[in-house]
């Protein structure tokens, strides 16, 4: 499955300054496999995206393709910034970069491949603040919440990063630790010497939908100590994996009917669950996936009578978490 890697955000942004050395690392991008034994491969396309109408040719921003990183590869002078901030009096200028994902290495034909994410970068009207100026929150986390999607069922890897490369190249003689705080028997594992955190295990949808944990990050400056925590969600993505189930296991229903019923009554009602994912819209293709079917060969009957579907999202509670559904009543 040549589309089978896939981003575990949807995007990602980061802070770029007047002067920064070429070289200098800027964040690091993560990508998940769908099967074993694939190898992601990143690769920048197309310019940058200024705004809507405009676009610049990229001069300053690569990716090493096996690693993810996106680093600066020229240092944006006054006159750079001049050019790619849409009118100079602005103290910061947002641009976009599209990375693409492949599980080979890149041809450049393939820059409209369907596996992207955005990375929007903004560009500061000011050289890099000093370390001391940057209070525990900025030295350890970005302004991006930590918020990640994994899909249901695929091999385990590493997602994210918690260590931040600009700072951690920029700071040196600071020491920034982080932990990942999680319940027991979580699937993630943070790993102290890379700061890479990772799903150890398939995740199932169907069992749990969503993760909370906490990322605690440690700064040490000589005797001084400060600490900072922030949310860190996993959200399951659904994959249609869980058959249809029947409450108490019988897919008909006998209707008997009496003399003299008005239109509109209801003669029998049969009900289906299905734990995959919450119906789906447009609604149309909710309906279609299980139709309700009147069996008999009598043309009156099938004049006369109908079926109706209605579905609504239901919650299951599997292992005390909530996980949504969908029930479909005929």
């Amino acid at each position: 499955a040549a589309f089978g890697l896939y981003f575990p955000r949807k995007e990602y942004s980061e802070n770029v300054y007047i002067d920064q050395p070429a070289g200098t690392p800027l964040l690091r991008i993560h990508a998940l496999r769908d099967s074993h034994g694939e190898v992601a491969h990143f690769h920048l396309c197309q310019n940058l995206v200024i705004s809507r109408a405009r676009s610049h040719e990229n001069h300053w921003f690569q990716i090493r393709s096996k690693t993810g990183l996106l680093y600066l590869s020229k240092s944006l002078d006054r006159e750079d910034f001049n050019m790619l901030s849409v009118g100079n009096w602005m103290p910061l200028s947002k641009v976009m970069l599209y990375v693409f994902l492949s599980s080979h290495p890149f041809q450049e034909k393939e820059c409209d491949s369907a596996t992207r994410t955005t990375v929007f970068l903004s560009l500061m009207n000011a050289t890099a603040p000093a370390c001391s100026s940057l209070t525990a929150r900025q030295l350890c986390f970005t302004e991006m919440d930590l918020s990640f999607h994994i899909k249901e069922n695929k091999p385990p890897g590493t997602f994210h990063q918690l260590q931040l490369p600009s700072v951690h190249h920029l700071c040196q003689n600071l020491s920034i630790s982080y932990k990942l705080l999680a319940a027991e028997g979580m699937p993630f594992r943070y790993n102290e010497n890379t700061t890479g955190v990772s799903v150890t295990q398939r995740l199932d949808r169907e069992e749990r939908e969503r993760y909370e944990l906490i990322a605690k990050c440690t700064v040490r400056e000589g005797f001084r100590e400060m600490q900072v925590e922030v949310p860190f969600l996993v959200n399951v993505l659904d994959e249609d994996d869980s058959p249809p189930f029947l409450p108490n296991g019988t897919d008909t229903a006998d209707a008997v009917v009496e003399f003299n019923r008005k239109e509109g009554t209801i003669l029998a009602t049969l009900t289906v669950y299905d734990a995959d994912t919450t119906p789906i819209y447009p609604l149309e293709s909710s309906r279609k996936k299980y139709t309700g079917t009147i069996i008999t060969d009598d043309p009156w009957i099938s004049e006369t009578f109908r079926v109706e579907h209605i579905f609504d999202e239901i919650h299951f509670s599997p292992n005390g978490s909530q996980v949504r559904g969908t029930r479909h009543e005929y």
